[in-house]
């Protein structure tokens, strides 16, 4: 890119410091840990690689268009790891993990895990509607704009760890 790049494209889009943020979706060639994570850092909602197929990218635009986040699936455990490896030795954020109800830890820890509404609702007998709803007013709370941010904040402040 001319005068920059991905990362700095989205940070300027989508940053913490963007009054009227843009839903970003970064496409890239690089699977480099360093790219994937400096991405969703600076406020990308999701991250595909070059080589999704014609209909997943379609689906991720329109995902991201939406509201929601998403991350390469071949990406998604490293992603998962890394932001987990990050938080580790800090340990839980007090004044984070206060923000949420039990009901919604519980589900914050179903989605870090990559469960969908649905999942979600099967394992907490809700609806998925009601699902939604919480996963609303959690992202209010947080701050978070979409699910993929959601689980970075989780991790980052600690409400969430590996394995858990």
């Amino acid at each position: 890119m001319p005068g920059g790049d991905g990362i700095t494209a989205t940070r300027a889009l989508a940053g913490p410091d963007v009054d009227d943020r843009v839903p970003v979706l970064v496409v890239s060639t690089f699977d480099l840990d360093d790219y994937v994570f400096g991405a969703l850092e600076a406020g990308a909602s999701g991250f595909l690689l070059k080589d999704a197929e014609p209909e997943v990218l379609v689906d991720a635009v329109r995902r991201v268009a939406s509201g929601d986040g998403l991350v390469d699936q071949t990406l998604t455990r490293r992603v998962i790891d890394e932001f987990a490896r990050r938080r580790a030795p800090h340990g839980p954020d007090a004044a984070a993990a206060g923000l949420l109800t039990a009901r919604e830890h519980d589900i914050v820890a179903l989605l870090c895990r990559g469960s969908s509404n649905a999942e979600i609702a099967a394992a907490l007998f809700l609806e998925p509607s009601t699902v939604k709803s919480h996963l609303s007013r959690i992202m209010t709370k947080t701050g978070a704009r979409d699910r993929v941010q959601l689980v970075v904040w989780a991790y980052e402040h600690g409400v969430v760890t590996p394995n858990a």
